[in-house]
């Protein structure tokens, strides 16, 4: 277990440097010149040649890269071009509201999702089952933006049970801070719930008929403990697909932080981007690999831990 922690750990790092130095090339190819959008269309050459030589444009590629990477594995981004402000900070003041909202989306696509998926598996053909069918067809079809809009209109403005917009920090009201980021998880989480149900409840399914429930149930053993078993066995499915939920979850909070304006890294993110501020950009993806990298070892792990053949894989 230890050298297969050790790979999976080993593997993600790789992963995270291979993420980092794409992304410095593609950006630098996609925004080959930063200073006009940083300036504005009515920027002369001479402002335009002198900004460049203030970001340090002017040097090559490559000098730029090193001087760019080697800061950036001790935490050090740079400095944004728009407001010439560490990177790190401005990241660092926008990631808690992402994290908040994504890590509570995480929870509540964990928690239902294993309820329905393990109620739906063990009575294939319930209402419930049928219900998380139907449920997954449906909720893939809707697009995010219109579900975040229907939460907002029902449980913000018509119920008033949420605040349609804002973001309240932990540290001024933790009451106020759940409820401002519950209406944000939930719209994050409903296709994520979906997801998980379905891979759990057909995971539950094909335990099910496995000769070991069997052996269980003529030895005696309790429904609870027959069931727990059956989740052992079936959850690393689950967990998979929870696991890029997360990555989507990340994705898809750029579009929920702009509809409930939440100042996070979505919302960094749109700003940056429509200006070529790569810095930002940089740190941006860096910073989002870093946790995706967490989560898919922390994945691996838990699964050599459930399912020891999995570490020989």
């Amino acid at each position: 277990m230890i050298w297969f922690t050790v790979k999976r750990l080993i593997s993600g790092v790789i992963l995270l440097l291979a993420v980092a130095t794409g992304t410095f090339f593609l950006a630098h190819l996609a925004i080959s010149d930063p200073t006009a959008g940083l300036l504005g269309d009515m920027a002369t050459p001479t402002q335009q040649a002198a900004l460049a030589a203030r970001l340090g444009l002017d040097r090559p590629i490559l000098v730029q890269f090193w001087d760019w990477f080697s800061h950036a594995v001790i935490g050090d981004f740079g400095t944004s071009w728009r407001n010439f402000q560490p990177v790190s900070s401005q990241i660092a003041l926008k990631l808690p509201v992402t994290l908040s909202v994504v890590t509570f989306a995480t929870i509540l696509s964990a928690v239902f999702g294993t309820v329905f998926g393990l109620i739906s598996g063990l009575r294939p053909g319930s209402v419930i089952d049928r219900i998380v069918k139907t449920s997954t067809v449906v909720l893939f079809a809707l697009p995010g933006f219109w579900v975040s809009l229907v939460l907002v209109m029902w449980f913000a403005v018509q119920l008033k049970w949420f605040p349609a917009v804002g973001y309240v920090t932990p540290a001024q009201s933790v009451d106020g801070w759940l409820r401002s980021i519950t209406l944000p998880a939930v719209a994050l989480a409903l296709g994520a719930i979906v997801s998980v149900a379905e891979q759990l409840r057909n995971a539950v399914i094909s335990a099910n008929k496995q000769d070991y429930v069997r052996t269980l149930r003529s030895r005696g053993l309790s429904n609870t403990r027959v069931t727990l078993h059956l989740l052992r066995n079936a959850s690393p499915a689950a967990l998979t697909v929870l696991a890029l939920m997360f990555v989507g979850l990340l994705s898809g909070a750029i579009v929920v932080e702009a509809i409930f304006s939440l100042p996070g890294i979505g919302q960094l993110t749109n700003s940056s981007s429509q200006i070529g501020d790569i810095p930002i950009l940089l740190g941006i993806t860096v910073v989002s690999v870093v946790f995706v990298v967490i989560v898919n070892f922390l994945l691996d792990v838990i699964l050599g831990w459930i399912n020891p053949k999995a570490r020989m894989q």
